[in-house]
């Protein structure tokens, strides 16, 4: 069986296969060698008639996975950004490989699931939030888009839902991670080792309905009005203007968030969503995405968004261009462009459709 990893635990118990994201003082932060444990593992257990279901699971209490190590990409991209580049084409092809896994997947999304995680997580045929989930896509706040197939996953959320919570980084709990298609069924916390249980001796869906339930109601149904009324807009300062011009408290609340954050991200951000919205495949979007994560690499506000945030911590970056009037059509094109050294090509490895 796989062997895995310090930082990814691997175990068989029953039918089902274990992966344990096992760097919980990180909140299970990715590495390169993280995706190819879990990797690894899929091609394993893909093969193996004894196991049946797949169960993503994260260690400690703070949650499932906080994303990428930034830290490692902050660094890298100051280097040159090829170690960040490597990383980004095995964690999108890992992404793709979960959406299309022949056996049940079933991700345990409880406490924080964010960026690289919601890709480990919600692409799964089974995704599973408790009461203490949070979760989220909060690349704009680090100068940076989201990926592994967030803008696949938001792009197709009711209404402007996706749009809101791509451009403010919000966290949601599990009743609007439902709503918004990030997550299916919600499991209270203190089952999931019950269910856990369960899913070493019974098929993934027969487990999973002994302990779902009825999760506590979410914000963003009472939201959708102003949401959807104002997130149309064709662009981000109009989007703003319009939340501003609500008069409720909660949507001038969203237009001051979007204004701390990194406006070259932000425009980026809408164009990468309304291109995948016409997109008919994860593949062709996380092709599309890996172009804009490989032109954040020469960005400034890349490298500046997770200083401010995760290595002095000042919470005071410093955009540039620095307002969103100053961010032209050419900067958002550019984040399209293929890279110097080729495309990520996971659509081009699709069969032909019928």
């Amino acid at each position: 069986m796989p062997t895995g990893t310090p930082d990814v635990l691997l175990r068989t118990e029953g039918r089902a296969g274990f992966v344990t994201l096992n760097r919980p003082r990180a909140i299970n932060a990715l590495t390169h060698a993280m995706v190819l444990a879990v990797d690894a593992a899929l091609t394993e257990w893909e093969h193996d008639p004894a196991v049946t279901t797949v169960v993503l699971e994260g260690a400690g209490e703070r949650g499932l996975c906080a994303g990428g190590d930034i830290r490692a990409i902050h660094d890298d991209a100051r280097a040159g950004g090829a170690a960040s580049a490597a990383f980004w084409r095995d964690e999108y092809r890992l992404n793709a490989r979960i959406a299309r896994y022949p056996k049940p997947y079933v991700a345990l999304m409880d406490g924080i699931v964010m960026g690289g995680g919601v890709g480990l997580s919600a692409h799964g045929s089974h995704r599973v939030v408790t009461e203490r989930s949070r979760v989220a896509m909060p690349e704009t706040g680090i100068g940076f888009v989201p990926d592994v197939g967030g803008t696949y996953l938001l792009g197709r959320a009711p209404g402007e839902l996706g749009t809101h919570l791509a451009l403010t980084g919000d966290r949601v709990g599990a009743a609007d991670a439902i709503l918004t298609g990030l997550a299916d069924r919600y499991v209270p916390a203190a089952a999931l080792p019950a269910l856990a249980g369960e899913l070493t001796r019974l098929p993934a869906d027969e487990a999973l309905a002994r302990h779902a339930a009825t999760p506590p109601p979410g914000v963003l149904p009472e939201q959708r009005e102003w949401i959807d009324a104002c997130y149309t807009a064709p662009a981000v300062e109009e989007i703003v203007e319009r939340l501003f011009g609500t008069g409720v408290p909660a949507a001038e609340e969203a237009a001051t968030t979007l204004l701390a954050k990194s406006p070259t991200a932000l425009k980026t951000t809408l164009a990468a969503l309304r291109r995948s919205r016409a997109l008919a495949t994860l593949e062709e979007v996380l092709d599309l995405e890996y172009r804009v994560s490989r032109a954040a690499l020469a960005t400034p506000d890349l490298v500046e968004g997770i200083r401010a945030q995760v290595i002095d911590k000042d919470r005071a970056p410093r955009w540039r261009p620095a307002t969103l009037a100053e961010v032209t059509d050419a900067d958002v094109a550019r984040h399209f462009a293929a890279p110097a050294d080729g495309d990520l090509g996971l659509a081009a490895g699709l069969p032909a459709a019928p």
